[in-house]
C-alpha cells in the first residue's frame, strides 16, 4: 500500500465537502490551491473562495496561483512532493501540473459521464428534465472531462428537487465516491474505463441569455428550467406593466395545468397569488426578486404591489 500525499485543488463550496471528507479520513493534505481572491459586490471588496476560508481554519498549505504556468508556480508545487492531485470544481490544468505527481491527477465531476461535461452540470440535468444523475471521477489528460473513468456511482433526481438541493446531495455522493477512489489508488486496484467520444448532452456554461425563461414554452418545461438555476444564479424574466418594467429573479414555483385563451406570458394576478400564462396552463410564482429588493414569498410582495390586467413577462 502506498501511502498518498495528496495535492488538492478546488474553488467552492462543493469542493469544500470533498476537501473535508478528505481531511477527516486522516490523509495527508500536503497543499491545497484554489482561485486568487477577487473583488466582489457593490464595495468590491475582496472575496476569499470557500477552499480558502476551509484550508485557513484547518491549517492546510494554502497556495493562490493566477498562473498555473507561471515557473514559481511549478516550482512550489514540485517543491509539495505530492504523489496524486485530487480536483474538484477548479480551472483547466496545464499538462505539466497534471502530469507532475506518480499516482495522476483525478478530477470529480458532478454528472454521469460522458454526460455534461462542462460547467455546469447540476443545472443542466435538471433543466434538461433527467430523472437520474450522479458523480464521475477519472483521470484528468488534456481534454476537458474526457479522461479514463475511475468510479461512477448514480443518484436519482426527484421530480420537484432544485439545483440546490441535488448540489448537496451530489456534494455527499461526491466525498463517498472520492475516499473510495483514493483507497484503489492507494492499494494500486484502479481499473480504468475509457470514455467514448461521443458528448450527446453538454454543461454549457450559465449566462445571462440562457438563464431567461421563454414564457413560449409549456409548463414542464419552464419549470424545470426555473428549478434546475435555483438559488443560483436564478431564472429571471421582465415584469411589463404599463409604462414600467422589472427585472425579475423566480425561484419557487408550481406547474397548473388548465386550458386559457391568453397569451403566453400574461400576468394573472390578486392579492395572494400571481400566475404566469404558457401555452398548456400556468406557471404560479411563489416566491421572487424584484432588482435592489431581498427575495419574497410572492403573498409578502402582492401585500406591497399590484399588477394591472395588462402586465405581462418577457
Amino acid at each position: 500500500m502506498e501511502k498518498l500525499r495528496i495535492v488538492f485543488m478546488g474553488t467552492p463550496d462543493f469542493a469544500v465537502g470533498i476537501l473535508d471528507a478528505i481531511y477527516k479520513n486522516n490523509y495527508e493534505i500536503v497543499g491545497v490551491i484554489t482561485a486568487p481572491d477577487k473583488p466582489a459586490g457593490r464595495g468590491q471588496k475582496l472575496s476569499v473562495s470557500a477552499v480558502k476560508e476551509y484550508a485557513l481554519a484547518n491549517n492546510l498549505h494554502l497556495l493562490q496561483p493566477t498562473n498555473l504556468k507561471a515557473e514559481s508556480f511549478i516550482e512550489e508545487l514540485k517543491a509539495l512532493n505530492a504523489n496524486l492531485q485530487v480536483v474538484v470544481a477548479f480551472r483547466m490544468l496545464p499538462e505539466v501540473v497534471w502530469k507532475m505527481p506518480a499516482l495522476g491527477t483525478f478530477n470529480l465531476h458532478a454528472s454521469l459521464l460522458p454526460d455534461y461535461r462542462g460547467a455546469a452540470p447540476i443545472n443542466w440535468a435538471i433543466i434538461n428534465g433527467e430523472t437520474k444523475t450522479g458523480v464521475s471521477t477519472f483521470f484528468i489528460d488534456e481534454k476537458i472531462d474526457t479522461g479514463a473513468i475511475i468510479l461512477k456511482k448514480e443518484i436519482e433526481i426527484l421530480p420537484k428537487e432544485t439545483a440546490g438541493e441535488l448540489h448537496d446531495k451530489l456534494m455527499n455522493l461526491g466525498s463517498e465516491t472520492v475516499i473510495e477512489t483514493l483507497k484503489l489508488i492507494e492499494e494500486g486496484n484502479v481499473v480504468t474505463e475509457i470514455q467514448p467520444e461521443k458528448e450527446e448532452k453538454t454543461a454549457y456554461k450559465l449566462n445571462k441569455d440562457n438563464c431567461k425563461i421563454d414564457w413560449n414554452q409549456e409548463s414542464e418545461v419552464i419549470f424545470n428550467h426555473i428549478r434546475g438555476l435555483h438559488p443560483y444564479p436564478a431564472a429571471w424574466t421582465f415584469f411589463n406593466d404599463e409604462d414600467k418594467q422589472w427585472n425579475v429573479k423566480i425561484y419557487d414555483t408550481e406547474v397548473i395545468l388548465e386550458k386559457h385563451n391568453l397569451k403566453p406570458g400574461t400576468i394573472v394576478s390578486d392579492k395572494k397569488t400571481l400566475k404566469i400564462a404558457v401555452t398548456n396552463g400556468f406557471i404560479e410564482v411563489l416566491s421572487l426578486q424584484f432588482p435592489g429588493k431581498k427575495k419574497l414569498n410572492t403573498k409578502d410582495l402582492l401585500n406591497g404591489v399590484s399588477f394591472t390586467n395588462n402586465a405581462f413577462c418577457n
